[in-house]
């Protein structure tokens, strides 16, 4: 089976949120990924969504954008990025995910041999952080912690997915990148960055993790095959 990844969706249903006021490639963006998702993903592939999913503001606004990826092939697991103000309770958003659609926050899910783990992320700290940049950043390291621990706990070949960028264009070790490679994590995906932003985006191999960044422009609207001939196969339990 094949592990595929996609970040930043950036859906809109509600129609107040075109996505080509950032560019004549962004339009009809959705109809593009979904021809490529339809063409790649058979039922048993498992597609990872790292954040940005909807511009909805509430759950109930967001729904129809999670029904419409819930139709295409494969399994999904998403996690939150900065834009996802509707995903408020871990609890309630399960409650309403379509079948063979999961979130994955502060835990982790198995599917077969391949464990999903992850979280947001936060700006990485600078020069220019603010002690509030750096409270959120500080925050989101501890939950990368807790669903690391949660994929030691269920072994398998480990693979995070995060929001924004774990570590700088230079490979530079982080927090989060020391995190990931301390607990034998073999792929990282995250998004994020846009246009110009994501040319110089770390794609390559740090301390054993191989990173990519998988934000829908920065891979031109079709989804980035991550492993082939994994043995992956729907969790038995929904989320520890």
């Amino acid at each position: 089976m094949k592990l595929f990844a996609i970040a930043d969706l950036h859906l809109d249903s509600g129609g107040s949120k075109p996505m080509d006021v950032f560019g004549a490639q962004w339009a009809g963006h959705f109809e593009k990924i979904s021809r490529d998702w339809r063409a790649k993903v058979g039922p048993q592939d498992l597609v990872l969504i790292p954040g940005d999913i909807s511009w909805a503001m509430q759950l109930s606004g967001a729904l129809p954008d999670l029904l419409a990826i819930g139709s295409l092939p494969g399994m999904k697991v998403l996690t939150r990025g900065n834009h996802d103000y509707w995903w408020s309770g871990i609890s309630r958003l399960r409650s309403v995910l379509p079948e063979g659609m999961y979130a994955v926050q502060n835990d982790a899910l198995r599917f077969g041999g391949v464990t999903v783990c992850g979280t947001r992320g936060w700006t990485l700290p600078g020069s220019q952080t603010t002690a509030e940049d750096q409270k959120i950043f500080d925050r989101e390291v501890g939950r990368l912690r807790l669903s690391l621990e949660a994929a030691d706990r269920l072994g398998g070949l480990k693979v995070a997915m995060l929001h924004y960028p774990p570590l700088p264009e230079d490979g530079q070790k982080t927090p989060l990148s020391e995190l990931l490679s301390g607990h034998g994590i073999s792929y990282a995906v995250y998004g994020h960055l846009h246009g110009a932003a994501g040319k110089n985006a770390f794609n390559g191999e740090k301390d054993g993790v191989h990173y990519q960044c998988v934000a829908c422009d920065q891979i031109g609207f079709s989804l980035a095959e991550i492993l082939d001939g994994a043995d992956i196969a729907p969790p038995v339990v929904a989320n520890p």
